[in-house]
């Protein structure tokens, strides 16, 4: 690996490494493009050409579908490396080795290295690195340099084919679907949105996917052709069918084009996790049909039962019952009301939401307003977090046609928020926190730890 000269690291602790990594992201935003990730890769000697990746796009199901994937490959007796984002709690919980962070001085040694390659980078007409392309470079040369996974299990950050992450050639490529989101970076209709996650597509390598409009499987299967990649279309070449559904506990027939797989169960709520975990169980019949993956049934059985994704439908609390979901776009809205109809049992239903300024409010409201006895409007901690009162006008805009009984509470500060949702959330009731995972993370923390995340991408 080539490196500038220097005799002192540039940082000291963990906590100035995290820190020049995440203090980019208001500074230098985001770069649509690979350029500087190719000369990352160029000045590390392109480690991850080591490497075997299975690259996951798509708009929602990304991060449960790489934990199912991450939780069977383990049962398997593989050794699992695992990225993905946004994180929850702590930095280190965006690259994984077999279910553990990566650890402090790990992540400091690597920052170390990369530093005197990003200021290289910096002063040339590429310009600056951003913060996902600096976490990307990390989690190649974590993998690649320091754990040696048989696998990698790899979500996109956003999008697909300008994506940081596209820079590696996986084995297997995952999108698990196409919805309404980060469209003012993607492009203004699923169309192009699909475009973007399409470019994730290698020639001949194989791609699952889960996609159900007729205009976004256009997308995906005109790519696919182009690049000769065979496509694996749920409810073409493969399918599920829900045997049982409860709380904790749900079960489906897998049917696929190489064998059917009767009673696979998942813990994990809502009639959208049996989907998530088919994406994964086809993902891991192509490679164990062409890649010659050492699959036991009770290793598949265990390891999907076994998975847990924190932030997706999540019960923090008990008493009281406080449900947390990432539900953060249309698409997700809609899930997570499927869910609250059919899976949870209350009689009123708490709902404290906080949103980012880029996102579409109005349908994510349309789906989860009506199932609303109380709202308590707040905003999350962050720059780019939506103001509690300017989503307030917009729940007002919406409340006649959709909800006129709601109550409605606002409170921009998300603590004192929290506790007014404890404490308006009876012993029969459901409360339930939604919006940006960038207030889950903070609230999630809060309920489990008494302190604050460090939240980010």
């Amino acid at each position: 690996m080539k490196t500038s000269d220097t005799s002192v690291p540039a940082f000291g602790s963990y906590a100035e490494a995290v820190d020049w990594i995440t203090r980019r992201a208001p500074v230098h935003g985001i770069k649509p493009g690979l350029k500087r990730m190719q000369r990352f890769m160029e000045l590390l000697e392109h480690p991850e050409r080591r490497l075997k990746f299975i690259h996951v796009a798509g708009t929602n199901g990304k991060g449960s579908t790489c934990a199912y994937l991450t939780s069977v490959l383990q049962k398997s007796g593989y050794d699992v490396g695992t990225f993905t984002s946004p994180y929850l709690e702590k930095f280190t919980n965006r690259l994984r080795f077999n279910g553990k962070d990566i650890e402090e001085e790990q992540l400091l040694e690597l920052a170390n290295r990369l530093k005197p390659l990003a200021d290289e980078i910096e002063a040339t007409e590429l310009g600056a690195p951003t913060m996902f392309e600096i976490c990307t470079a990390l989690a190649i040369l974590y993998f690649a340099k320091m754990t040696y996974p048989d696998y990698v299990v790899w979500e996109t950050g956003l999008g697909g084919e300008f994506d940081s992450t596209n820079i590696v050639s996986p084995v297997v490529t995952v999108i698990t679907n196409v919805g309404h989101d980060h469209m003012d970076i993607l492009g203004d209709s699923l169309v192009k949105v699909a475009k973007a996650k399409a470019g994730i597509i290698k020639a001949g390598v194989p791609v699952i996917s889960a996609v159900d409009q007729p205009e976004v499987k256009e997308v995906i299967e005109r790519t696919a052709r182009e690049k000769k990649a065979t496509l694996y279309l749920m409810n073409r070449e493969y399918s599920y069918e829900t045997v049982s559904s409860e709380l904790n506990k749900q079960v489906f027939h897998f049917s696929g084009p190489f064998r059917q797989i009767a009673d696979l169960p998942i813990s994990m709520n809502g009639h959208h996790q049996m989907e998530n975990a088919a994406v994964a169980v086809m993902t891991l019949e192509v490679l164990r049909q062409y890649y010659a993956l050492l699959l036991e049934d009770e290793a598949l059985t265990q390891g999907l039962y076994e998975t847990h994704w924190p932030g997706r439908l999540e019960m923090i609390s008990d008493q009281p019952r406080i449900l947390l979901d990432g539900a953060h776009n249309p698409e997700g809205a809609a899930t997570l009301a499927a869910a609250l109809k059919e899976t949870y049992r209350y009689d009123r239903l708490r709902l404290m939401i906080g949103m980012l300024s880029t996102k579409d409010h109005s349908g994510f409201l349309t789906h989860i307003l009506p199932l609303v006895n109380t709202l308590v409007i707040t905003e999350p901690d962050f720059h780019k977090g939506l103001p509690a009162a300017k989503l307030a006008e917009q729940v007002e805009q919406l409340r006649s046609q959709l909800n006129d009984r709601v109550e409605i509470f606002v409170e921009p500060d998300w603590k004192k928020a929290l506790k007014l949702l404890g404490g308006l959330t009876g012993p029969e009731d459901l409360a339930v926190v939604s919006g940006t995972l960038y207030l889950i993370s903070d609230v999630r923390s809060w309920i489990l730890y008494q302190s604050d995340s460090e939240k980010g991408w």
